[in-house]
């Protein structure tokens, strides 16, 4: 698991030295210490990846393929802090969501360190709902499982399922998760998730599904998430809901931080990067 030292995070933002600034401190939340992600991937490159040919390899007692290491992240490091809305940038393989588990304790670092101030919550369209289970079903274990009481998820249920949209065209809820469409599924996790104040919530693709309506409640959802206490980051390849929703924003690319600042300017020199 990711290295989450509550007690260590807590004394070194206790230690840091005062400065006569007039501006008020802030709280740090998340701090990510040259991190390092490596993947082993098992028979890369021998072309005899399948079931049929490692149980061939088992029966004739052979060596399995040669393991390749991949280095998905390389030395990474930034702090986020309460109250933030951070945007994780950058091309398809680049380690935004490697990045992502690895906050949310997923994920081993194989050097250096991720402190967190608070129980991180991954949310992402690819997460798994019951699909034998009906929708209804889905929101009352999905709020009960973060947390919420049996109250708490009987007052809340009506307003998750009026903002996921999932009735507005006949009614889905009682049906089973099988016959929902992909993004139905997603706007109706990113419901149940949004539901409940988190301390961090980590957001991967959540807004890249949906039609424009469900985006834009989705966007003005994290502004109050972030008004409420917590820190989001949210991971896109949608540039337009990252300036709308992130004040901050990191470009990573292949593993390494390209750039760490406003959204605006992250987000213009990525655009140029890739027009050259």
């Amino acid at each position: 698991m990711a290295d989450i030292a509550m007690s260590n995070f807590r004394g070194a933002s206790q230690d840091a030295p005062k400065t006569a600034s007039s501006e008020p401190a802030r709280t740090p939340t998340v701090v990510v210490d040259d991190v390092h992600i490596v993947y082993k991937v098992h028979g890369a490159g021998s072309g005899k990846g399948s079931a049929t040919s490692a149980l061939s390899r088992l029966i004739a007692k052979k060596r399995s393929p040669a393991i390749r290491e991949v280095h998905a992240v390389r030395g990474l490091s930034f702090t986020a802090y309460k109250g933030e809305a951070v945007g994780l940038i950058g091309s398809n393989g680049s380690g935004k969501s490697t990045m992502l588990a690895a906050i949310a304790g997923l994920l081993p670092t194989a050097k250096g360190a991720i402190y967190t101030n608070g129980q991180p919550s991954l949310l992402g369209v690819n997460a798994a709902l019951m699909n034998d289970l009906t929708g209804d079903r889905n929101v009352i274990l999905g709020c009960l499982a973060m947390g919420m009481t049996p109250k708490e998820v009987e007052s809340r249920y009506q307003e998750i399922v009026d903002f996921s949209g999932i009735n507005e065209k006949g009614d889905f809820i009682s049906l089973p998760m099988r016959t929902y469409s992909s993004g139905m599924a997603a706007r109706l996790r990113f419901s149940i998730a949004a539901a409940k104040t988190h301390d961090v919530l980590l957001i991967d693709e959540a807004l890249a599904t949906g039609d424009q309506k469900f985006q834009k409640r989705s966007e003005a959802r994290i502004r109050e998430l972030r008004k409420e206490a917590g820190t989001v980051f949210l991971v896109s390849h949608n540039n337009n809901a990252i300036r709308d929703t992130c004040e901050r924003t990191i470009w990573i690319e292949k593993g390494e931080l390209m750039m760490d600042g406003h959204t605006d300017e992250v987000v213009r020199e990525y655009e140029k990067h890739n027009r050259a």
